[in-house]
């Protein structure tokens, strides 16, 4: 990914300011961005993979569920791949103004990684701790990004997405996410979070048709959910189609490495900054909940 080139290149959807913003602080907030049409499909689609998850008893490869989830009052933490699992949502990723967005950040040629819709339900939905993304699936260079949809109104209490400002510019290496014993935690250690000065932090909130958009190096967390309402967020992984894993891709996707904009690139472009690798995800990957939370779920 070269940004200068990217630069270059005439906008399709967003403002030359708006990118320059992306690429100086790591991330951006566009709101209402995202039409009602869209919203409206994304929040039926959403409520039907609720009513689905009524039957589900235990976190497998595709739900994770709390500890109290129940047919009669459920509590999602994630759906894993629902592009997979809704046409809607991989309607989205395709044919919305999403696909383009992303190509003002990561140029014309845009990659698909994978998809997740991530819940915090009202009145506890559960925290994810600082952590930065590139570490669970690291890539030949810093291009992949992450797009969440606010589907509803998302606001201080809801458990909104944070941003750590111009983290993916940190000097190498960038923190582990392992613990001294050397175990994989999904996130950065008490320790070295003493070292950020995590003031500067900036709260995501916004209203339904906002999009959050954070590179993969950009240190993010959220707090829990402690509102009335829940809180679902769509999340999409792209990248530049010149991006290439150097692990599996922990979900399984369908679509995994599918362009969806542009063309298949011909060379890969390789940053020389490191990237610690992650456990070998060859047998299977629950959740970024589980993982932090330290609990033991089935992959099958």
């Amino acid at each position: 990914m070269n940004v200068e080139k990217i630069l270059s290149q005439a906008p399709r959807i967003l403002t030359q300011s708006q990118r320059e913003f992306y690429f100086s602080e790591g991330y951006i907030l566009l709101e209402k961005i995202i039409g009602e049409d869209w919203i409206g499909r994304l929040r039926d689609a959403t409520n039907e993979m609720i009513e689905r998850s009524r039957s589900i008893t235990q976190s497998d490869k595709v739900w994770d569920i709390e500890p109290d989830h129940s047919a009669t009052a459920p509590r999602l933490r994630r759906v894993s791949n629902p592009a997979e699992h809704h046409p809607v949502f991989w309607d989205y990723v395709t044919k919305s103004p999403l696909p383009d967005i992303v190509a003002d950040l990561v140029g014309s040629d845009v990659k698909f990684h994978h998809s997740k819709l991530n819940f915090k339900w009202a009145k506890g939905g559960e925290e994810v701790k600082w952590h930065y993304d590139i570490g669970f699936w690291p890539h030949t260079n810093y291009s992949p990004l992450t797009v969440g949809t606010y589907i509803y109104d998302c606001g201080p209490d809801n458990g909104p997405l944070q941003v750590l400002p111009r983290s993916h510019l940190s000097v190498e290496p960038m923190l582990d996410q392992y613990d001294d014993s050397g175990k994989w935690t999904g996130c950065v250690s008490a320790k070295d979070l003493k070292s950020l000065d995590l003031t500067k932090a900036v709260t995501l909130t916004g209203p339904a048709g906002s999009l959050t958009i954070h590179n993969c190096r950009t240190l993010h967390a959220s707090p829990k959910n402690l509102s009335d309402t829940g809180r679902p967020l769509l999340l999409y992984t792209l990248t530049s189609a010149d991006a290439f894993p150097y692990t599996v891709n922990p979900l399984r996707p369908k679509h995994d490495q599918m362009i969806i904009r542009g063309s298949p690139a011909q060379w890969a472009v390789h940053d020389p900054r490191p990237c610690r690798m992650p456990p070998d995800w060859s047998g299977g990957y629950s959740s970024i909940f589980a993982l932090q939370q330290d609990e033991e779920v089935s992959t099958m």
